[in-house]
């Protein structure tokens, strides 16, 4: 499998990694938002909040440290991710 460079040393795969890590990323605060929506409206129903807020901050903050996580280091995953591509599939 041939990994192209693009300008800049990243190649196409990290992109890629890149592009998939932050829709997922983005999915899942929809979803927890969504859900913590949900979770309002029946605990409303019910008198009680819960503690779902909290579930939905800890999902949003911690897509956010993945996300501050790949641009700060994002060389070095490259290069540790093409390693282990190459380790696998050979020179």
């Amino acid at each position: 499998m041939q990994l192209t460079r693009r300008p800049g040393g990243r190649s196409g795969v990290a992109d890629l990694v890149l592009t998939v890590s932050v829709r997922v990323a983005l999915g899942l605060e929809r979803g927890a938002r969504a859900a913590g929506r949900r979770a309002v409206r029946r605990s409303a129903a019910r008198g009680d909040r819960g503690d779902v807020p909290g579930w939905v901050l800890v999902t949003l903050m911690t897509a956010g440290l993945v996300t501050v996580l790949w641009v700060l280091a994002r060389d070095r995953l490259t290069a540790v991710f093409d390693r282990a591509i190459s380790s696998v599939t050979g020179p």
